[in-house]
């Protein structure tokens, strides 16, 4: 049941409507739980790291049509009762960092940057840039751009633990470098707006997650590097986006289409899960037609509908409710589960269970 479900929502989410962009499929990523201490360093020496799984390679932005990234990115994730550990493994062969500076604009240089949607509402969503030098910008999305988000720069994520290891050496282009690695444990305290009412997730359950490499064409100037130019425009070549979840547009801030992570009760190394989709993805993938459908209709004549006729979404479920104004509406139809109430979408992108 789970993999002919599964199967119909990524076909689903291949084309929410008739001449749409293809999306690719989600990844997802099983997360085992961990029972000793991990020391933040960076070396990712002990056992629990040592037999977790690393994902698969990281890949264009765009998708899998593009050209693989010429240098691998991978990452892989543990969990416990205090925090969400993910480390990465960047292969570099010329090490380029220069922002110091906490809350710097660090993708304009090469970094890596992390996205969680705990509750995968699409809303107030968590994004987290560090370069090779450690340096780290941590902000708070309220939404996303496309629907008037705005970062929250100020916002800083309390105890969090991480740091670089670096095999190479930093800003030399005298030599080959060979990569870098990330460490980090995120609590799961400073991923609540509940304050002392955070919890950890419960086994079984999954987030919205995804993690995106900046890579920039550089070169040797002096001692350091600087961004090539294209001498065609004489303008620096646009950054790489290596992703590991692909997106289709180059555009991080749709996180209804990031991968999933599902934190498993096994300890790792001690035995295996399978991925298991919640069958209300099919519901919330099915409403995202409707959203698209009124954004669509309402930028052609400034109008949105109630009537699922004028839509035109073809859609499996049959209990839709339509609740529309002038320049608003909310879409709702029930949970796949019995006495789990409605799923509702609205204008702003946010979907939500109540």
């Amino acid at each position: 049941m789970i993999r002919i479900f599964t199967a119909y929502l990524f076909s689903t989410l291949t084309c929410l409507s008739a001449g749409a962009q293809e999306i690719p499929q989600p990844r997802n990523y099983l997360a085992y739980q961990v029972q000793e201490n991990l020391t933040m360093d960076g070396l990712l020496d002990e056992s629990a790291w040592q037999k977790a799984p690393w994902s698969d390679p990281f890949l264009d932005i765009r998708g899998k049509e593009f050209p693989e990234p010429v240098q691998r990115t991978r990452m892989k994730m543990l969990w416990d009762k205090e925090n969400l550990y993910i480390a990465f493994h960047l292969e570099e062969s010329d090490l380029w960092a220069t922002y110091t500076e906490r809350e710097s604009v660090i993708f304009q240089e090469n970094d890596i940057e992390i996205f969680i949607d705990p509750d995968g509402d699409t809303h107030h969503y968590y994004e987290i840039e560090i370069n090779a030098l450690g340096t780290l910008w941590d902000l708070l999305m309220t939404r996303p751009y496309k629907n008037g988000g705005k970062p929250i720069n100020g916002w800083n994520i309390n105890d969090f633990q991480y740091a670089v290891h670096l095999e190479g050496t930093l800003n030399d282009p005298s030599d080959t470098d060979q990569f870098w690695a990330l460490e980090m444990a995120i609590p799961w305290k400073s991923l609540s707006q509940s304050g002392p009412r955070y919890r950890a997730p419960e086994p079984g359950e999954h987030w919205k997650i995804n993690f995106s490499r900046v890579q920039w064409q550089i070169e040797a100037e002096g001692n350091g590097y600087k961004k090539k130019l294209n001498p065609e425009t004489g303008k620096t070549y646009p950054e790489d986006n290596w992703v590991w979840s692909a997106m289709g547009p180059i555009n991080m801030h749709i996180p209804e289409r990031w991968g999933y992570v599902q934190f498993s009760e096994i300890t790792v190394g001690e035995g295996t899960a399978s991925f298991q989709i919640h069958p209300d993805e099919k519901v919330k993938a099915e409403l995202r037609k409707f959203y698209e459908a009124q954004r669509k209709l309402f930028a052609s004549t400034g109008h949105y509908s109630k009537h699922r006729s004028e839509l035109g979404v073809e859609s499996d479920l049959k209990d839709v409710s339509f609740e529309v104004s002038e320049s608003r509406f909310k879409i709702s139809a029930p949970s796949t589960i019995a006495g789990k109430g409605r799923w509702y979408i609205t204008e702003d992108s946010r979907i939500w269970q109540e």
